[in-house]
């Protein structure tokens, strides 16, 4: 088993020895390497500023530069990739078209976040080169400017986008792809000395080899980091051994069961079956590994279940959502967790895996309290089945928060009907932010079962939900403020699809 890191830095291959795979990717950077470009501001994954591209090499061969927060991402999950900073995109002396189109359009006022508006221009314009359609605003949602200086910056990125392929151009040589994708296929156990600390990565390339690392009581699993990297950089999270997921291929993957489609073997030797009741019994299902990243899900979602689409792109910048998955979201467990209202709405089902063999759990029944799971010490979550809103179904998500982007809830919800005519056939109903974990409605679900479909029907559904719930009053809202969101998210359901119906 290796026992070093493998990575490549704008072009340049390096090895990683000691307390140095324990350093954040923007800490290596900046004082292994004095690449300075890349900044660090907020080391929470919120501003952007900290941008780089990164390229995980792929079986397929087709190379996806992407961009990522640097500050929360932890440099052994980096092994086997190749790194870009600001510092690699000129070539022979030369801008690129990004860096010279914010010189010309004057996007840049203080400086300090230019780097990253930089490689977050050139992460779309990567994503335009590969044909995927391009909303700059959207692309932009992960970089913040305290000048208040977007609007030159949105200029250059028109004009930017009119070069695109130059990325594609500019990191033509894959040559190194070859030896990444052998490495990432290999286990790595890195031990080194951070701060005084020992420190230990456990990085398994198998499911096999992850539940056996599960065992070791000390280990902290890690995949995406985007919740974990921000306790370290806080001070708040200290484990000295990781289990990191980032390479186990047989958890990342998402796709779609069909109705009726015969169930077939997966890597992990399990069958896929169709776990839908209620409301989506029969119908399709989304079977997604734990490591599928919010990208993958807002792909899935965008064709098969539209209506989560706008939670999606809210649920943070593309840099947290090319690295946060939804495995990481579950486990995590915070009330707030954008993703779980959904999912209970859907009546979602996790499969959790022990060297002992394999159980399935209702996520409703997963959480025990605020932050208590049902998952044992030696468990990790290996699949997860949502089933998908059936033809005819009304599904609408609520996310209530402060500012559009890059914010942590205050409340949120997900309603889930069918209807037979004018009557409510079923109904599944979560909140979030009401409690010490997601709360499914039972009662103001069996309320509206077999009620007319009117606008009465949902009002006393909201007086009926009040009474389910007891939400505390925090800095993002009070208690009575929350009250009233759960009578209105009723009316707000109840309205929207009248106008959706015309």
């Amino acid at each position: 088993m290796r026992d070093h890191l493998v990575l490549w830095v704008n072009g340049i291959r390096r090895e990683v020895r000691g307390g140095d795979a324990f350093l954040t990717l923007s800490d290596w950077l900046r004082g292994g390497l004095g690449l300075v470009g890349t900044k660090i501001m907020c080391a929470e994954g919120d501003c952007g500023a900290c941008t780089v591209l990164v390229a995980e090499p792929a079986e397929s061969g087709h190379l996806r530069w992407l961009p990522i927060d640097s500050c929360i991402r932890f440099l052994f999950q980096l092994d086997g990739c190749h790194v870009v900073t600001v510092e690699g995109l000129a070539k022979d002396g030369d801008l690129a078209p990004v860096q010279q189109a914010m010189v010309e359009c004057h996007g840049s006022q203080c400086g300090f976040c230019t780097p990253g508006f930089v490689m977050a221009l050139a992460g779309g314009c990567a994503a335009k080169s590969r044909g995927e359609p391009l909303d700059w605003r959207k692309e932009l949602s992960g970089n913040l400017c305290r000048c208040t200086g977007y609007v030159s910056i949105f200029e250059a990125a028109a004009r930017a986008e009119t070069e695109a392929t130059w990325i594609a151009e500019r990191f033509a040589d894959d040559s190194w792809a070859v030896e990444g994708a052998r490495l990432r296929r290999e286990s790595l156990d890195v031990h080194g000395d951070l701060d005084g600390v020992a420190m230990r990565a456990t990085c398994p390339a198998t499911v096999a080899e992850a539940l056996a690392a599960r065992r070791e009581p000390e280990a902290r699993v890690v995949a995406g980091a985007t919740d974990l990297g921000v306790l370290w950089n806080k001070g708040k999270l200290r484990p000295r051994h990781w289990l990191d997921l980032s390479r186990v291929v047989d958890l990342r993957g998402i796709s779609v069961v069909e109705a009726g489609q015969a169930p077939r073997l997966t890597a992990l030797g399990l069958h896929e079956e169709h776990a839908g009741v209620g409301p989506c019994e029969g119908g399709a299902t989304l079977v997604a590994g734990p490591l599928a990243t919010w990208t993958d899900m807002l792909a899935v979602c965008s064709e098969r279940c539209g209506e989560a689409v706008a939670v999606l792109e809210a649920f943070g910048g593309p840099q947290i959502r090319h690295v946060g998955t939804l495995g990481g979201n579950i486990v995590n467990g915070s009330p707030i967790a954008d993703s779980l209202p959904l999912l209970f709405a859907m009546e979602a089902t996790l499969e959790v895996a022990s060297g002992a063999g394999t159980r399935t759990v209702p996520i409703d029944a997963f959480y025990k309290g605020y932050k208590q799971l049902d998952l044992a010490a030696d468990e990790l979550l290996v699949r997860v089945r949502m089933p998908l809103p059936a033809p005819g179904d009304i599904l609408r998500l609520v996310k209530v928060s402060r500012r559009r982007d890059l914010d942590i809830s205050t409340f949120t919800s997900a309603i889930h009907v069918r209807r037979d005519g004018d009557t409510i056939a079923a109904a599944r109903i979560a909140f979030g932010g009401v409690g010490p974990t997601v709360v499914r409605m039972r009662r103001t679900e069996a309320a509206l079962a077999g009620q007319p479909f009117t606008e009465e029907t949902f009002r006393r559904a909201g007086e009926v939900a009040v009474g389910e719930i007891r939400p505390l009053t925090d800095v993002r809202g009070s208690s009575d403020y929350r009250l009233q969101l759960a009578r209105n998210v009723f009316l707000k359901f109840f309205h929207e699809q009248q106008v959706a119906v015309g």
